[in-house]
């Protein structure tokens, strides 16, 4: 059996013509990874598991939202592909691959919320050791920051956030040896997190300022969900703990106790793909005869030396 996360890598919705051209960029990139999805041994794929960055329904459809990017990441998917498909919210994914993995080592993953926060919050909530999807699979959206956070753009993750504070700091008249000889347009999160680390006082406050944002986030959740553990997934999680250190300072100012716990993810960028391994082995293991009863899907190309994918 195979189980891979489709189109892994970012697909730029602005520079495709339109959603159709995005949709059109989407199905491309999830063929090309189905279409490798085979076992060391050649087997025929009995099942797929595409990760998409949108709301998923129970029946693997996104609904229309966010200016049609959501029916552009998600064009149908579903149907798109052969063979059995299951198509599943990216952060749902990986919160799915972090419970497990806290599993392993004993830790109680029950109540746990997985942040992807690159250059968008996004979260994969499970609750009663349950995974929640609300209507159209919506649970999870990180919209309603823009109105609780006064910020039209509080959904922005850490690296938009990064890049955005930094500038505008600059804009404003402060000085950095490290940022102000950079263009503007090639400023980017990683030069803000190098030059914190390197000590300079206009990054070190807009990782403060990031802290800040992630704590009173994770605040919102335990107090709304009641969620005990907030993990940091994804690749910014290598990054992460100087954020992480800012965040756990500043929750005993915002909130009262219980306070959630402040995780930084260990499974890496590749936390979707492990998601979604878990739920292709979850699917088997609950009814394995549903799909060995289906006709497996043939790879075009039998596996040699030179194309076999672990």
């Amino acid at each position: 059996m195979s189980a891979r996360a489709g189109a892994r890598g970012p697909v730029d919705a602005a520079r495709a013509e339109g959603s159709h051209g995005t949709a059109d960029a989407v199905d491309a990139r999830t063929a090309a990874a189905a279409a490798d999805g085979r076992g060391t041994a050649g087997a025929p794929r009995l099942l797929t598991v595409v990760g998409v960055p949108a709301p998923v329904d129970a029946g693997g459809r996104s609904p229309s939202g966010d200016a049609g990017y959501w029916p552009a990441m998600n064009p149908g998917l579903v149907d798109a592909l052969d063979g059995p498909v299951l198509v599943e919210n990216d952060a749902n994914l990986a919160a799915l691959a972090e419970c497990a993995h806290l599993a392993l080592s004993g830790t109680d993953a029950d109540h746990l919320a997985a942040l992807l926060m690159g250059e968008r919050f996004g979260a994969g909530l499970v609750v009663d050791g349950r995974l929640l999807r609300g209507a159209d699979g919506g649970a999870g959206e990180m919209r309603f920051l823009d109105a609780v956070l006064g910020d039209r753009r509080g959904a922005d993750g850490v690296a938009a956030l990064a890049r955005r504070w930094a500038l505008e700091a600059l804009e404003a008249g402060e000085t950095s040896a490290a940022l102000s000889a950079l263009p503007p347009a090639e400023l980017g999160a990683k030069d803000v997190f190098l030059a914190a680390r390197d000590g300079d006082a206009l990054a070190r406050a807009v990782l403060e300022r990031i802290g800040d944002r992630l704590a009173r986030i994770a605040m919102i959740l335990s107090s709304l969900i009641a969620v005990d553990t907030v993990v940091v997934a994804g690749a910014i999680a290598e990054a992460i703990d100087p954020v992480l250190e800012h965040a756990r300072e500043a929750l005993p100012r915002i909130g009262t106790p219980p306070l959630p716990q402040l995780r930084a993810s260990s499974l890496g960028r590749d936390v979707v793909v492990r998601g979604a391994l878990e739920l292709a082995l979850t699917r088997l293991r609950e009814d394995p005869l549903a799909l060995l009863a289906t006709d497996p899907v043939q790879d075009p190309q039998p596996p040699t030396e030179g194309n076999r994918t672990s």
